[in-house]
């Protein structure tokens, strides 16, 4: 599998999925601004011409994008590592809490509150409107160790997403105990700690590039 990535971003959780289930992957960074492909300087856009990670080139050659789709696969792929559920109710409620992730927390409160270029009045009122989408997942989440009955590729989405926090001073955890408590618990184990540290690393060089391209 080929999988593009930009460090930190939406596509970490792959990765995460990924070292969780022990398998193998050729991680193809893209510079989120220029939509180079790093190892070899080719444009991304003409893997996906929307210039978005992750992309996942699979093993038959096949392009899959979009964050849940991926996921999804991932856990389909491999099956002993229980990255997903069974069928019926509980297949739903991993979509359940991945159309979640996408679309109120990634896409509904963070993006907006990330975008440099957008208005103060406007991440304002994201942030007055959408923070009960984090009251929603701290209930939730108060006596549960993950999303589900056990650690899933919803759990890594989760978790990528929450890492965002770092960048978003006015979303302070503290606000949520349970997200918090999640989050860190969640930080500690093996896949993910190595995903973020290696991930970390190259977003410090992306930065200095950026910097120095300036």
């Amino acid at each position: 599998m080929d999988l593009y990535f930009s460090p930190l971003a939406c596509s970490l959780a792959t990765r995460i999925a990924i070292y969780e289930a022990g398998a193998a992957a050729n991680y193809l960074e893209v510079d989120p601004k220029t939509k180079i492909v790093m190892h070899d300087g080719s444009d991304f856009r003409a893997v996906n011409p929307l210039g978005l990670v992750p992309t996942l080139r699979t093993d038959d050659g096949d392009l899959l994008t979009e964050n849940a789709a991926i996921l999804q696969y991932v856990a389909d792929r491999f099956p002993d590592a229980k990255l997903g559920t069974g069928s019926g109710m509980d297949r739903s409620r991993l979509h359940q809490w991945l159309c979640f992730i996408g679309t109120e927390l990634h896409k509904g409160l963070f993006i907006p509150v990330l975008d440099r270029t957008a208005p103060d009045e406007m991440k304002a009122h994201v942030l007055k409107k959408n923070l009960s989408r984090l009251d929603h997942l701290d209930n939730h989440l108060r006596g549960r160790e993950f999303l589900l009955d056990h650690f899933t590729v919803a759990d890594a989405y989760l978790v990528t997403v929450i890492n965002w926090t770092m960048a978003t001073p006015p979303i302070e955890l503290a606000k949520w105990p349970a997200v918090k408590a999640y989050y860190e618990r969640l930080r500690a184990r093996p896949s993910i700690a190595r995903a973020i540290a290696e991930e970390f690393e190259l977003y410090k060089a992306e930065l200095a590039r950026h910097k120095a391209a300036a």
